[in-house]
C-alpha cells in the first residue's frame, strides 16, 4: 500500500508520514508535525489546521480501504477538540465506521506524543473515484 500512501504539496505542509493500515478494522495510523507556523497567539495549534489532520486521516483510512480505487467526498465534519494541540509530533487514526455505495461514515482520533487523546471528529461523505485514477 505504500503506493497509495499520501503525497503531495499539502500532505508535506502538514508533515504527514503514512505508518499502518488494519484492512480488518479498516483502521489507518498516520504521523504528522505541527510546525510553529500553525500555532495561533493563543500557542496551540489553529482549530482549522487540527480539522486537516482529521480530514487527511479519515480520508486515507477510506483510501486504503478500497485498495486505492475511491477517496471520500465530505458532505459534513464534526470535530470535538479537548485539549490544546501543540507545535511537534502528533499521531492520528482514521477508521471506516460504515461504508454503503451511496454514502460513508468516517471517524478520526488526533494524539499527542505521550497518546493523549486531543480531537475526535467525524465525517458523513461520498465515495468516488480517487482523482487521477482511470
Amino acid at each position: 500500500m505504500a503506493d497509495i500512501a499520501p503525497t503531495g504539496p499539502h500532505s508535506e505542509l502538514m508533515g504527514v508520514v503514512f505508518d499502518s493500515f488494519d484492512p480488518a478494522t479498516e483502521t489507518v495510523v498516520l504521523k504528522f508535525t505541527a510546525p510553529e507556523s500553525f500555532l495561533s497567539p493563543r500557542g496551540a495549534v489553529q482549530g482549522g489546521l487540527i480539522a486537516g489532520f482529521l480530514d487527511e486521516a479519515m480520508g486515507w483510512a477510506h483510501v486504503m480501504a478500497t485498495g486505492g480505487a475511491e477517496a471520500p467526498l465530505n458532505l459534513e465534519i464534526s470535530m470535538s477538540l479537548l485539549k490544546p494541540v501543540g507545535a511537534g509530533p502528533l499521531r492520528a487514526t482514521g477508521r471506516v465506521l460504515r461504508r454503503g455505495r451511496r454514502i460513508i461514515f468516517l471517524e478520526g482520533e488526533l494524539f499527542d506524543e505521550a497518546g493523549n487523546l486531543l480531537a475526535r471528529s467525524t465525517s458523513t461523505a461520498i465515495p468516488t473515484p480517487r482523482p487521477g485514477e482511470a
